[in-house]
């Protein structure tokens, strides 16, 4: 007997995988990815740690059509479709349980923990939502809620699921002593879709582009972002991780700024909606300069260039004023 994880590689979804394993039923682990929400190597150790198999598994470009930019129950207080997004995933995943050998699917949601999404109504709704109503077993508080297949086909006992309820993390932090689990990450929220600062981004993004690409999304999450005109965005690097980040996931259409001659950021330039004029190219260039060590110059050398093209051209330039500075997104 196989069940599939929705695997977070937090403390409740690895105690849910822990709790099902003592059962004598095979678990294997599956993490879904997108630009709001996605895996790390952290994520995949957790599981090898539970000695689980593990799948992360891309669905952005059906994901965000289909659950960010159409949800039947609507938004959080952000931009976050929840409720959706919750059954989208355990619909994407009962549609792989056949295909995987397995027979029922478990999460580490607690029943309380989040007012909105995890009480009990909305549960039942997510359930339903998915199109797979009695095959998802909630481990930590199964025995507070409804009697699921899986229970009643006798593949699991119910005595042996537990009735954690509520924020409170006692019984959490006491089951992980007992099943040894050491590395897990603090609780968060994990989806950048309930930040305000990454929402207002977004928003401003989907006023541009109807249907926005994952990889035109990557870059909501790096940088200050800056809307220099009418559909002109300048995001700069704010470190040397986001600088080799940016450069990593800029498109070939986007221009790229960094100061010739002194150390600061790298900035990307993308233009959604109009063209780019002289004026605000040399409008961002003095924005880049500004947050570079040439900001107390009376002139920096900026180098404007892209992955297409290579160097383009090299502009001399006076930094922006701080008091100048546009207000970021």
């Amino acid at each position: 007997m196989k069940a599939l994880s929705l695997f977070s590689g937090g403390l409740d979804s690895q105690l849910a995988v822990a709790l099902i394993k003592e059962q004598d039923i095979e678990v294997m682990g599956i993490h879904f990815t997108t630009p709001f929400f996605s895996g790390s190597q952290e994520i995949s150790k957790a599981a090898q740690d539970l000695g689980i198999e593990f799948l992360d598994i891309d669905i952005s470009d059906d994901y965000i059509p289909r659950v960010l930019l159409n949800p039947v129950y609507g938004y959080g207080k952000n931009f976050n479709p929840c409720i959706d997004c919750h059954a989208y995933m355990l619909n994407t995943a009962g549609n792989l349980m056949e295909k995987l050998g397995a027979s029922f699917i478990i999460t580490g949601e607690v029943v309380g923990q989040r007012p909105m999404s995890q009480n009990r109504s909305a549960l039942n709704a997510v359930d339903k939502l998915s199109g797979f109503k009695g095959y998802v077993v909630r481990p930590l508080s199964g025995k507070l809620l409804d009697e699921t297949l899986p229970e009643r086909e006798g593949w699991i006992e119910r005595e042996k699921l537990l009735d954690v309820n509520g924020r409170g993390r006692i019984r959490q932090m006491e089951l992980a002593d007992k099943y040894g689990l050491k590395d897990y990450p603090s609780p968060a929220g994990g989806c950048l879709l309930t930040e305000s600062n990454f929402a207002n981004r977004l928003r401003h993004i989907l006023h541009l582009v109807n249907e926005p690409s994952s990889q035109q999304m990557q870059i909501l999450r790096l940088g200050r972002h800056f809307y220099i005109s009418d559909g002109i965005l300048l995001v700069v690097g704010r470190n040397r991780s986001e600088n080799q980040r940016l450069e990593n996931i800029v498109l070939d259409s986007d221009l790229l700024l960094k100061v010739a001659d002194r150390p600061g950021p790298l900035a990307a330039v993308r233009c959604m909606k109009n063209e780019l004029t002289r004026h605000d190219l040399e409008y961002a260039a003095s924005i880049v300069a500004r947050y570079s060590d040439a900001k107390q110059e009376p002139q920096a050398q900026i180098k404007v260039f892209s992955k297409s093209q290579g160097e383009i051209e090299i502009l001399t330039i006076k930094p922006l004023p701080a008091a100048d500075v546009p207000p970021s997104v």
